[in-house]
């Protein structure tokens, strides 16, 4: 990259355009959105049973079945402590164990954002008292548990469209499969926004 100019600034990314070297004769301009990373919950409960969410999107303008997730906006929070904080607030549930399921970038063609899905198992309900109230599209979230093997079936139909409960839902059921010989702890190293293009 030789330069950077700032497009637009928003409350929680920015859009920028770089000035990429491709080769010595070959220098290109491209839009990145820079993201400050992201992420996913896959909570499990002892029946095997998956925690999701029905949202308004508004970019896309309809509802979507999501696992619990957020956004890394919190200055000095750790991915796993950002993902404990989500599953409080969007599913009022608290998880004994945690593990690291997948690590993906959702858009790399247009965006840094990275995203961290979370396996929680250990289910227990939050006190009312303690989870905070729900504001904005998150006022009308719908909180049902399905079945895994039933949710693979639903993405692989078309009915699950959110990027982030289809790679955690699919990377779930085969970590499963394998007798969870696949999870990494929840502090594991990743390419988070760290690496992103600052």
């Amino acid at each position: 990259m030789t330069s950077r100019r700032e497009r637009v600034v928003g409350a929680k990314w920015r859009v920028v355009t770089d000035r990429v070297v491709l080769d010595a004769d070959t220098s290109v301009d491209r839009d990145v959105v820079v993201h400050p990373g992201a992420v996913g919950v896959v909570a499990i409960d002892d029946k095997g049973d998956v925690v999701v969410l029905r949202q308004y999107r508004h970019p896309i303008a309809g509802h979507l079945w999501e696992i619990p997730a957020g956004l890394l906006d919190e200055p000095g929070e750790s991915p796993w402590s950002t993902a404990q904080r989500e599953l409080v607030e969007e599913a009022g549930l608290l998880a004994d164990e945690w593990h690291t399921l997948i690590d993906l970038y959702s858009s790399p063609g247009m965006s840094s954002e990275t995203v961290r899905v979370f396996l929680a198992r250990g289910l227990h309900d939050v006190n009312p008292a303690e989870r905070p109230p729900r504001t904005d599209e998150e006022r009308d979230l719908v909180v049902v548990r399905a079945d895994l093997t039933e949710l693979v079936q639903r993405v692989l139909a078309g009915h699950v469209h959110n990027s982030l409960a289809v790679a955690g839902l699919l990377a779930a059921a085969e970590s499963r499969r394998g007798g969870w010989a696949s999870l990494l702890p929840p502090d594991h190293p990743w390419a988070g926004p760290a690496w992103a293009l600052g």
